[in-house]
Formats: C-alpha cells, structure tokens, sequence
C-alpha cells in the first residue's frame, strides 16, 4: 500500500537518546546521566514560575525581549543579537535550517553532542565526523576537513561527554582559519563550569568573527532543563536568519519568567559551581585510585574508562543500575568502555565510589 515518502535523507535519520531516568525492579534511583544540577532549580526561579501560571491564558511574548535583556546584563553583551531557543538544541537545528542543507557537510569533533549528526541529517546535509586527538578536538583535523561543500562546524566546548575543552588561542586559530561561508557554532552549554583561565566560551570572539554563533544553555548550572531554554549570540545578519526561522512563541512564559529569575541569581549559580569545583575533582581522584582512567573533565561530568573494555564497563553499568544509580553508558558514540558519571550531591557522589570498588573487587581475579 503507497503512502506519503518522507524526503530521503530522513531515512537515516537518529532518534536523539537522552539519559535513562529509570530502571526496571528499583525502587529509588539517582539520576546521575544527563549532567542535570543537583541542587535543581533556583528558588527564585521556581517561583517565579509558579506565579506564571495566573497568565497561562495568554500568548507569550513572542520576541522573549526582557529575556534577552537579562541575558544581555549578566553577559555584557547586545540583547538584540540574540536569540532564545527550546534549549540551545533549537538554535543548532536553526543553524542547520538557515545555512545548510542538501548537498552540503557539517561537520563536527569524533565524540561530540550527538544533536549534530542529527540536525544535519534533518536538512538533508551530510554530517561529517572528524577525528579527535585524545579526546579532544583537534583543529587541524577539523580544517582539513573543510571543502566548499562545508557550511557548518558544530564545536561544544567544553565538549560533551568527554568533558574536555579547547583553549581560547585554539578557538581563535579555527575562527580565523575558517572561510567566511562557514558558520562556527560554539556550544558552550557547560561554560559556567569551567575554570581553566585559557577558556573563553566565545562571546567575546562574535565582534572579530561575524561567522560564529555562541549557544548557551539553561538547562544545566541553572537547573532548568525541563523548561527547554536556550540562547544563541552572533553577528545581526545571522541571528535575524535565526530569529526569522523560529517558531512563533516559542518560549513560553513561564519559561521566560523562570529563566529571568534564574540569571537573577547568581549566588544560587556560585554555590552550584563551588560545589563542582570540590566534587569534580574528587572523584577524578577516586576513581583513579580504583583503577579506572578518568578524562581530564572542566565541565560538571566525569568520563571514566574501564581496563576491561567494553563488556566491563556494560557490566558496571549494570551493577550501578541495580543499586539505584544510573549513569551514562555511551556505546554509540564509540566510548564503549566508558562510563559518564554526573556531579552529583556528596553522598551520592560517595555511593558511585563505593559500589564501583565493590564491583571491581567482586569482577577482578
């Protein structure tokens, strides 16, 4: 029987797998595979939220306009270059939407977010992986892979999931490398963990380099990521395109009210970053001291490798899970004996700890 054919290149189209948030036969489980705050959202924020829904009767603004304002405050940057998003993924598949498209190539970093693959596909574009150097992205591969087919490089820095970044001087040498047809999309969905004085998320590289658009997040340090809020920063000609290919009201107002708040906060956010910058290193070290090789991380995750490859760290994901912590196993993105493990609170952080040296001592001979 015939029926509608979707355009071809959807065909091998990927359906985008978030972290698991529940496990068959367990009651209580700590959700430790999205890279989710632990702490949730700012009470400001929820509040703010809840006192929203008197004007649920009402469309949005749909220009997110005191959004942007507060955006353009905390960041010391043009509220009318920016453009906000259902998370920074929205803005990624405007990108995609405005300058890619049949018989053109995105190409991103081996290990990257996998969104990018899947935005590229969903415009008929070829997405382009690239091989990484240590887990890190490395810019002469990227260069190299450019041809006049290129239209867009998604780069995440910090990348997700191994957590690994470029420094500024790197950044800077791809941007400046780039023909000018090419979009460099900076995703810095993590920036506000990082410490490394060598970082820049990029805001500060738009005015040099009209080719890049920065997306930030505030579904991760803001814990808001059940409101699906996101933000994009470029040249005007650029996030105009954007902005003229969104959804009408795509942000709503709660949303819009909560996130207002959220940047309001910024003591709610210095807590939340201290207590990465204790706990992040920590368990660095611990599970070096199981054995396990943790991958130098700036963001608010941990990617642990096991000795035992692929089935070994199955298996540890599978102890984790029946003991209540789900963590991320990541098989698909090549890091089969990888687990990634999210900042979590102290004693959650010290339960992981304690049931990985139990299931080593019980694994190894």
């Amino acid at each position: 029987m015939s029926g509608p054919r979707p355009n071809p290149w959807l065909e091998t189209l990927d359906v985008y797998e978030g972290g698991k948030s529940s496990a068959a036969g367990v009651a209580r489980v700590v959700k430790l595979s999205s890279n989710e705050s632990p702490f949730g959202a700012s009470p400001k924020a929820i509040k703010a939220y809840r006192e929203a829904a008197s004007t649920l009767h009402r469309y949005p603004d749909a220009s997110s306009a005191a959004l942007k304002d507060a955006i353009g405050e905390i960041h010391g940057i043009d509220p009318k270059r920016i453009v906000c998003g259902l998370g920074s993924d929205e803005i990624l598949k405007l990108v995609c939407r405005a300058y890619a498209g049949p018989d053109t190539e995105v190409l991103y970093s081996r290990h990257g977010f996998m969104m990018y693959p899947i935005a590229a596909r969903g415009v008929g574009a070829t997405p382009i992986e690239v091989a990484d150097r240590d887990l890190v992205a490395d810019v002469d591969a990227l260069l190299a892979a450019v041809t006049e087919r290129t239209r867009v490089l998604f780069l995440a820095n910090p990348n997700n999931p191994t957590g690994t970044y470029l420094p500024r001087a790197e950044v800077e040498r791809l941007a400046a490398s780039l023909p000018p047809h090419v979009v460099l999309v900076l995703d810095a969905a993590y920036c506000e963990y990082v410490e490394a004085e060598d970082y820049t998320p990029g805001l500060d590289l738009v005015d040099r380099f009209p080719n890049i658009v920065v997306t930030q997040t505030f579904s991760k340090i803001y814990g808001l990521a059940a409101l699906r809020l996101g933000w994009g920063y470029g040249a005007a000609p650029v996030i105009s395109m954007l902005d003229r290919l969104r959804d009408p009201f795509n942000i709503s107002s709660p949303a819009q009210a909560a996130g207002i708040a959220a940047l309001h906060d910024q003591d709610f956010v210095a807590m939340a970053r201290r207590h990465n910058s204790q706990w992040l290193p920590w368990l660095a070290a611990e599970v070096r001291k199981l054995g396990l090789e943790p991958v130098p991380s700036v963001a608010n995750f941990l990617l642990m490798r096991f000795p035992g490859g692929n089935a070994m760290a199955a298996a540890a994901n599978d102890y984790l899970t029946r003991h209540g912590y789900i963590l991320r196993w990541l098989p698909k993105q090549g890091l089969g004996d990888c687990l990634r493990m999210t900042v979590g609170l102290e004693e959650d952080n010290r339960a992981v700890i304690e049931l990985l040296a139990r299931f080593l001592s019980e694994t190894r001979p």
